[in-house]
């Protein structure tokens, strides 16, 4: 990341697209970078190889990376030329480079008959859009959700999975199991992280549900109110007095308890099937219970955009590309071998129920709620959550964390 920051401080990027190329010998070639790396990145990579067959205009080769990575090295790599030509990067990123000048304006592709956007949730496009221009078309758009170990459930005499805060916390103090009452639990209820959460969502999830919120726009910090310091204090109680949670757990650390069978329930995104999957979890999908004012989750975005190191013709065969993605043959593809449910919103739910995963993911989508659209700081306003509810899990005061994260997230944001 310091990496990136320091490359995006000293470079201009915008109108450093390479020259168009007179090759009239062949097919015009485009590298693809993108960070799926489980079955979701196989079915991409055939989607690609279909795509390079259907027509004899374009190849596109793709390389798979970790996002890690692509945050990491995409401006030095564009910086010296040598970088992709199409990218794949989380929503959320993506502002942060428009802003650096890295990404093509896809305003006039939106708005050609033939890209085959219209149908596409307007949320997922919010993320990519900057100043009322989208950089981005996406890829996957899912609000997060509850994983829950059926089997644990089973043990513990939870018949339903709960709909409420209450029920919730409720349903994970009896899940939590102290057999030698020691005061460390061997089975946690919940795997809740207080920072650097997978995703960067749980707590934005739960602020909003609560009636507060992160930023208003992509101008004013609102995370200093009430609704949010009744929130934290909420949570805060059950992870450190009722102990349904371990205190300090990161995003990865959660991941590790749900899939070893020491939580029952854990808040992720449709890779956690696969985890589940892996480890023999029998599982099932819920939506994150309402809070006291809404019924809200973040959602998780992925997006693709067209480099500025990518000369017209490459252009031309991105957008061939993104329009042959959103084919609705091709699209539902997409959904069922990814796991995420179809970007098109007129994908009846019969035409995915192969899978279901993207069934269950497809009923909660109603749900989500974009996590902060059009930021262009965004690590830096995420930052400022992890230290707000990291401290405050930890025994910080509430008021005075919030005070400091207002004032941190005003100060990104301007």
């Amino acid at each position: 990341m310091a990496v990136a920051a320091a490359s995006a401080a000293a470079l201009t990027l915008a109108g450093c697209s390479a020259p168009a190329e007179d090759d009239s010998d062949g097919p015009t070639a485009l590298t693809f970078w993108h960070g799926y790396t489980e079955a979701d990145g196989e079915v991409l990579d055939q989607i690609v190889a279909d795509f390079n067959e259907s027509q004899d205009d374009y190849v596109i080769t793709t390389e798979t990376k970790t996002w890690a990575v692509i945050d990491d090295t995409l401006l030095p790599a564009l910086s010296s030329d040598e970088g992709p030509d199409i990218v794949a990067m989380p929503a959320e990123r993506m502002p942060v480079y428009a802003d650096r000048g890295a990404f093509v304006d896809l305003t006039d592709f939106y708005g050609s008959d033939d890209s085959n956007t219209s149908e596409l949730a307007e949320q997922s496009v919010d993320m990519v859009t900057v100043d009322g221009a989208p950089y981005g078309v996406p890829t996957g758009f899912v609000p997060l959700s509850v994983f829950y170990n059926k089997a644990l459930f089973t043990a513990a005499g939870i018949d339903e999975f709960p709909t409420t805060w209450d029920e919730w916390v409720e349903a994970a103090k009896a899940l939590t199991v102290d057999e030698d009452g020691d005061g460390t639990p061997e089975q946690y209820g919940l795997a809740l992280p207080d920072h650097a959460t997978v995703a960067n969502g749980l707590w934005p999830s739960l602020l909003l549900s609560g009636g507060g919120g992160i930023v208003d726009g992509s101008t004013e910090a609102v995370i200093d109110s009430s609704e949010n310091a009744d929130s934290i204090a909420y949570w805060v109680d059950a992870i450190a007095n009722d102990k349904i949670s371990p205190t300090g757990l990161d995003g990865i650390g959660a991941d590790e308890l749900f899939s070893s069978g020491k939580a029952a329930m854990h808040v992720g995104g449709p890779w956690m099937s696969f985890i589940s999957a892996d480890n023999d979890i029998d599982y099932g999908i819920a939506a994150i219970p309402a809070g006291p004012e809404d019924q809200a989750a973040s959602a998780i975005g992925v997006s693709m955009g067209i480099t500025e190191q990518a000369d017209d013709a490459q252009v031309a065969g991105a957008e061939a590309f993104f329009s042959y993605f959103f084919q609705e043959d091709v699209a539902t593809e997409w959904s069922l071998a990814s796991g995420w449910p179809p970007l098109r919103t007129d994908i009846p739910v019969e035409s995915v129920e192969a899978n279901p995963v993207v069934v269950s993911l497809t009923e909660i989508a109603p749900t989500g709620r974009a996590l902060l659209p059009g930021v262009v700081n965004s690590v830096d306003v995420l930052a400022a959550i992890d230290t707000l509810t990291q401290k405050a899990v930890a025994g910080g005061d509430i008021d005075e964390l919030l005070a400091a994260a207002q004032s941190e997230i005003q100060q990104a944001i301007q």
